[in-house]
């Protein structure tokens, strides 16, 4: 199985103050064919506008990471903390027995990030929140792997089995992907233009497989990839 999913196929809304594009079934869009992977039930590619944001809101028995491609987000939760993060940063929650947070943009500039929701292996954990920064060598044409569960080597830890890489790749730049014992790979191309076991994949698009995959980018590239259960 190898799926190319281009960026006009997915679930799209314009609400003025964001303009999020969905991989999966996710508030007013919703695909039979497209509610989830596995234990990943959520990929947004979120752009919010300047000054607007998430007002405080609910979430629980749910894993939650946000990877920050461009701006600057805010974090507020009910646990107290008060988070900016930046390109390349990780936010995480579990959200376990029940959190609440908002999420803005504060800034004179869009901000776009990727917010992906995965199923814990368990209800009811306590719920946590971590942020991390990484310096943009780490990603700079290999991948960096940035989430896992805690029996697996991610710089971030979460309570599912799953692994989040990326990687920002120069023009010409080829790297291959082992799928290991993962039933899954779920790709996005967040920014530039690549060839992935042959498919041409441009700026928004993503794809699923169940192979190895080798990337050749074109230009350069920047790609997050999920390894599934």
């Amino acid at each position: 199985m190898f799926e190319v999913l281009r960026k006009e196929t997915l679930g799209n809304a314009d609400y003025g103050w964001l303009r999020p594009r969905y991989h999966f079934s996710f508030a007013g869009y919703y695909n039979p064919e497209r509610v989830r992977v596995g234990t990943l039930r959520v990929l947004n590619d979120d752009l919010i506008m300047p000054h607007k944001g998430f007002d405080t809101h609910p979430h629980d028995n749910m894993e939650i990471v946000t990877y920050v491609i461009d701006g600057t987000l805010t974090h507020k939760d009910s646990m107290g903390n008060e988070r900016k993060i930046s390109r390349g940063d990780v936010q995480y929650m579990s959200a376990g027995t029940g959190i609440t947070h908002s999420e803005y943009n504060n800034e004179d500039d869009p901000l776009r990030l990727l917010q992906i929701w995965i199923f814990p292996d368990q209800k009811g954990y306590e719920p946590t929140y971590g942020d991390k920064t990484f310096d943009k060598k780490d990603r700079h044409n290999q991948f960096l792997h940035v989430v896992s569960n805690y029996d697996k080597d991610g710089a971030i830890h979460i309570h599912q089995d799953v692994n989040i890489f990326v990687t920002e790749l120069d023009e010409g730049k080829t790297l291959e992907f082992d799928i290991g014992e993962y039933k899954y790979i779920y790709l996005v191309n967040i920014e530039g233009k690549a060839i992935i076991n042959g498919k041409e994949l441009h700026y928004g698009d993503a794809l699923q497989t169940d192979k190895n995959i080798t990337i050749k980018s074109l230009e350069n590239s920047h790609i997050l990839l999920l390894q599934i259960k």
